[in-house]
C-alpha cells in the first residue's frame, strides 16, 4: 500500500476486541485467524481501518491490557504468522490496520519488571515508579487506582510501593527513566516494520508521572463527573493533576511521532481525563509533529447528548483543539453499548450515526454497534471484567458491551465459535445477527454502510472545515466545506417534530438514502424525530 501520510484525516475506523469478534479454533476465544475470516465483511462496511485491542502475550488480568511481551502474540490469540495474515489480507482489501499499544503500564509478570523488582540496584530498578513509604508505612502520597483503592501496591522484595493507576498487577512504567522510552520506541518500530499502519494508544495521558509525587487535590463535588470512572469510584474525588497529564508527555509523543513518519503510520490516543480531556486532546494533536488523533470521553458519558450538549462539546473543541484532529466514537470496549446507554430508537441510532460521520475529525466504531446490538445482561456469575466484580452491582464492568459478535441465529453461540465462548451470546442479540440484517433492506447495518460511503464521497465531511456549531431547539446545524463544496448538515435530536429556516443560499437537498428531510417551498425544514437534513449549497 503507498504511503499516504493523510490517510487517518476523516478516516472511519474499525474496532475489533478480538477476544469476542470470531473464533477459527473452536477454543471459545476469538482470535487472530478469526479476523482474518470476517474481514470481508468489515471491508463491505466500507471503513478506512480496523484498530485491534491488545493480543500481546499476557497474564489476562486485564484481558491484554496487561502485556508481558510486548513483541510476541499470545498463543489464546495465535502467532505472529496470524498476524502477519491479518495485515497482508486487510491490506488486500484497502484497510489498514491499527494495534492498541499498552505504553504506560506492563503485567507484573513481564520480565522488565521481574527484573526491576527484584533489587535496588539491577539494571532495571528505575524502569517503574517506586518510591519509600511515608514515615509511618503509609503510601507516598495519595493518588488513587482506577480500579478501586491506593495507586500504591507494598513490594517486601524492595520494601518500597510501586504505582498502578490500574490493577495491582499492571506496574506503571518510568518514563523519566531514558531505557523505557527507547525500549516502548523499538516496540514502536517492530510492529511497524512488520506492516502495522498505526495504533491505538491507551491511556495515553497517564505515561508520564510527576517526579516529586505531590498529592493530588480534592475536586469539588459540584466538578465531578463519571466519565472515566464510575460514580461509586472514589478517583472521580480527586483532581488529578500530578499522578497524569504531565508537560514531560509531550516530549515522547514527539519522539514516537519521529519513528512513525518514515512509514506514513498514524496514532489515535485515548485521553483519559474527566475534567480536560478535550483540552488535552488540543494539546496531543497539535502541529505536526505529535499525535494525529486523539478522543475524549465526551461522547462516550453516560447522558444523551442533547442539541446544546453537542454544541457545547464542539465549541469547546474549537477553543481548546482548533489546531489539533479529534476522533469521535460513541461506544468502545469500556462503556456501555450506545444504543442501551442512550436508550435510543432504531430512528435514533441512524440519526446518531449519519451525525457521526458528519462531524470534523475521524471516527471510531465499535464492533456490533452496526448491528445495534444492546449492552448485553451478563450475570454476576458470569462476569470476567475484575472492574465489574470490584464495584457490584452499582456498577457491573464492562463485560456487557464485550460479548462476542454474533453472526449468525442458528445456534446460541451466534456463529462465533463452536464452543463455550469465554462471555455468554446475549440471548437478545441473536435475532440481531449479521446475516439476519444482510437479508432485510431497512436494517441498521445497511444505514451503516450508506452512511458511511456518504462521508467518503463528499470530501467536505471527511476532511473539510466547519463553520461554527448551533442549535435551534432540539436541531443541531452547521456546515462542511473544502474547496468550492459546501454541506449543510442538520439533525433533529429528539422524538418530537421540529421546523427549521434553512440559512440563506441556494440549497440542493442530498442524501435521500440516510432519509434527509426534503425543504418545503417556502424553504421551511419540517423534521420528523430524529430526522436528518443535508444539502449542497449551489
Amino acid at each position: 500500500m503507498a504511503i499516504d501520510h493523510d490517510w487517518w484525516r476523516g478516516a472511519v475506523i474499525y474496532q475489533i476486541y478480538p477476544r469476542s469478534f470470531q473464533d477459527s479454533n473452536g477454543d471459545g476465544v476469538g482470535d487472530l485467524l478469526g479476523i482474518v475470516q470476517r474481514l470481508p465483511y468489515i471491508a463491505s462496511l466500507g471503513v478506512d481501518a480496523i484498530w485491534i485491542s491488545p493480543f500481546f502475550m499476557s497474564p489476562m488480568k486485564d484481558f491484554g491490557y496487561d502485556v508481558s511481551d510486548y513483541c510476541d502474540v499470545d498463543p489464546m490469540f495465535g502467532t505472529l504468522a496470524d498476524f502477519d495474515a491479518v495485515v497482508d489480507t486487510a491490506h488486500r482489501l484497502g484497510i489498514r490496520v491499527m494495534i492498541d499499544l499498552v505504553l504506560s503500564h506492563t503485567s507484573d509478570q513481564h520480565p522488565w519488571f521481574v527484573e526491576s523488582r527484584a533489587t535496588r540496584d539491577n539494571p532495571k530498578a528505575n524502569w517503574y515508579v517506586w518510591a519509600d513509604p511515608k514515615p509511618d508505612g503509609t503510601p507516598p502520597n495519595n493518588w488513587l487506582s482506577i480500579f478501586g483503592g491506593s495507586g500504591w501496591q507494598w513490594d517486601t522484595r524492595r520494601e518500597q510501593y510501586y504505582l498502578h493507576n490500574f490493577l495491582t498487577s499492571q506496574p506503571d512504567l518510568n518514563f523519566h527513566e531514558p531505557q523505557v522510552q527507547e525500549a516502548l520506541l523499538d516496540v514502536a518500530r517492530f510492529w511497524l516494520n512488520r506492516g502495522c499502519d498505526g495504533f491505538r494508544l491507551d491511556t495515553i495521558n497517564f505515561y508520564i508521572h510527576d517526579k516529586q509525587l505531590r498529592d493530588n487535590p480534592p475536586l469539588p463535588k459540584e466538578r465531578r463527573n463519571a466519565n472515566i470512572a464510575p460514580s461509586v469510584n472514589p478517583y472521580n474525588h480527586q483532581e488529578h493533576l500530578y499522578d497524569k497529564n504531565q508537560p514531560e508527555n509531550l516530549d515522547f509523543l514527539r519522539k514516537l511521532r519521529a519513528v512513525m513518519e518514515p512509514f506514513g503510520a498514524a496514532a489515535v490516543g485515548e485521553v483519559g481525563d474527566a475534567q480536560r480531556g478535550l483540552e488535552i486532546m488540543g494539546q496531543y494533536t497539535a502541529g505536526d509533529d505529535l499525535m494525529q488523533m486523539c478522543y475524549a470521553f465526551e461522547f462516550l458519558a453516560a447522558e444523551q447528548p442533547t442539541a446544546k450538549r453537542i454544541v457545547d462539546v464542539m465549541h469547546e473543541v474549537d477553543e481548546k483543539a482548533s489546531e489539533g484532529w479529534a476522533c469521535w466514537a460513541f461506544s468502545n470496549h469500556d462503556v456501555m453499548r450506545h444504543a442501551s446507554r442512550w436508550n435510543l430508537t432504531p430512528a435514533a441510532q441512524r440519526m446518531f450515526t449519519t451525525l457521526i460521520m458528519c462531524l470534523r475529525g475521524s471516527v471510531c466504531l465499535y464492533q456490533g454497534e452496526e448491528l445495534g446490538l444492546p449492552e448485553a445482561d451478563v450475570a454476576f456469575e458470569d462476569l470476567q471484567d475484575p472492574y465489574g466484580i470490584q464495584f457490584w452491582p452499582e456498577y457491573k464492568g464492562r463485560d456487557g458491551c464485550r460479548t462476542p459478535m454474533v453472526w449468525e441465529p442458528s445456534n446460541q453461540n451466534g456463529g462465533f465459535s463452536t464452543a463455550k465462548p469465554w462471555l455468554p451470546v446475549s440471548s437478545e442479540h441473536l435475532h440481531m445477527a449479521a446475516a439476519v440484517q444482510e437479508d432485510d433492506p431497512g436494517a441498521l447495518i445497511h444505514h451503516y454502510r450508506k452512511a458511511i460511503a456518504f462521508r467518503r464521497s463528499h470530501e467536505a465531511l471527511s476532511i473539510g472545515g466547519h463553520s461554527a456549531i448551533k442549535s435551534y431547539g432540539d436541531v443541531v446545524y452547521f456546515t462542511r466545506t473544502h474547496g468550492a463544496q459546501e454541506i449543510l448538515c442538520a439533525f433533529n435530536v429528539s422524538d418530537t417534530p421540529s421546523d427549521f429556516d434553512l440559512p440563506a443560499g441556494e440549497w440542493t437537498p442530498i442524501g435521500a438514502e440516510l432519509g434527509s428531510a426534503q425543504p418545503s417551498a417556502d424553504g421551511r425544514l419540517h423534521f420528523g424525530p430524529w430526522q436528518v437534513c443535508l444539502a449542497h449549497k449551489l
